[in-house]
């Protein structure tokens, strides 16, 4: 399966899909954390149509998050909402079949379409609050494999700095129990559960594009990642 993570640069869950056999390579402006050897270091624009069979994307949600409203009367003005907007959009028409775009809650709801599922990492075992939205195309929704307690909002307290952007960007690293779920966060990656960390592994422990699925035009796992 030729997957395609646009606005990736860490490289995390291009690698998961990699480990598992798929020909995974992420996208993104910035020069990627890991291996470069699978990135792509331009706009995604140049990659739309090269013929994927799956899509995740993580379009930047500076300019939509309602987290940021009070600045959307300059952004509305000066066109950068707008022209994220316009991004959102060229990802949902690009000729892939099958596709996720993930972002927290945001006007896309209002001026695009309504997301498809909203998830908590506290319904995955974690013990935050983090709203995240997906926006699918021919991929079900997701369903809650481990729910706990705690509402720790960690992203929203994470401290004012110059790389704040990238860390609630940034891809939660987990690993894989012997019954495929998620159980636990590296010391690393636990300071914050960021917005995709669900979708991103759940997608990789319950669902597989497999030569065998696609040719039945179906998308899901047989069985569990281990992560």
């Amino acid at each position: 399966m030729r997957v395609l993570v646009a606005c990736e640069y860490s490289g995390r869950v291009r690698d998961a899909f990699r480990r598992y056999g798929h020909d995974a390579w992420s996208c993104d402006l910035l020069e990627c954390e890991g291996n470069p050897q699978w990135h792509y270091q331009c706009p995604v624009e140049e990659l739309l149509y090269d013929h994927w069979d799956l899509m995740v994307a993580h379009p930047p949600c500076t300019h939509l998050a309602v987290s940021g409203s009070r600045h959307f009367p300059e952004k509305i003005a000066d066109g950068r909402q707008q022209q994220a907007l316009n991004f959102v959009r060229l990802l949902m028409d690009a000729p892939i079949d099958r596709w996720c775009i993930e972002n927290p809650i945001s006007v896309i709801s209002s001026a695009i379409r309504p997301p498809d599922q909203i998830i908590q990492p506290w319904e995955y075992g974690h013990g935050e609050v983090k709203a995240t939205c997906f926006w699918l195309k021919n991929l079900p929704r997701l369903k809650s494999t481990n729910c706990v307690e705690g509402r720790e909002p960690k992203v929203h307290k994470m401290p004012p700095g110059p790389d704040r952007w990238k860390e609630r960007s940034r891809t939660l690293k987990v690993s894989g129990s012997s019954n495929g779920r998620i159980s636990g966060a590296n010391k690393r990656s636990f300071q914050a559960v960021l917005s995709k960390v669900c979708y991103l592994y759940e997608l990789l422990r319950d669902l597989e594009l497999s030569h065998s699925v696609l040719d039945n035009s179906r998308c899901w796992l047989h069985g569990p990642v281990q992560l």
